[in-house]
């Protein structure tokens, strides 16, 4: 699982003009599925993102974390974070899980996301052609793969 992590002043999806999902501080979470993604990568995920120290204290060092901040997550699939540009110009996303597979795995990690937050997770549309807005804080932007846990 792959994930980009934004720490946002404002994030919102919308989907054939409606809004979806928005959050105020935060964090905009984009995430990619793979086939080899197990329960244990949405564990280990959720807890990492929810334990983050990546907002500012009083002498604005990055060192709460998102509940310190009564802050909330925007949760958005987005299989392009499997892709593969290694031959060629165009993407190949074959490491991408499709949707039988994928829906499941991102259901999970809402469910999860809320249980270790305490609150609801905003979402986009698993599969829709989606149109997120953020206004990115810092910029904070953190790159996270569950298969390479640095």
């Amino acid at each position: 699982m792959r994930i980009v992590v934004q720490r946002v002043s404002e994030a919102s999806v919308t989907v054939d003009g409606k809004i979806t999902g928005a959050i105020g501080t935060g964090l905009l979470v984009l995430m990619g599925i793979e086939d080899a993604d197990t329960d244990d990568d949405v564990t280990w995920l959720c807890n990492k993102i929810v334990n983050l120290r990546i907002f500012n204290d009083a002498e604005g060092v990055m060192n709460l974390g998102l509940k310190e901040v009564n802050g909330d997550i925007l949760l958005v699939s987005q299989f392009t974070l499997h892709a593969s540009t290694k031959k060629g110009n165009r993407p190949s996303y074959i490491r991408a899980s499709k949707p039988e597979t994928a829906i499941p795995m991102y259901e999970k990690m809402i469910g999860r996301l809320q249980q270790e937050l305490g609150k609801p997770v905003q979402t986009g549309i698993f599969g829709a052609d989606m149109k997120v807005k953020l206004l990115n804080d810092g910029p904070v932007t953190i790159l996270i793969d569950s298969k390479n846990r640095e």
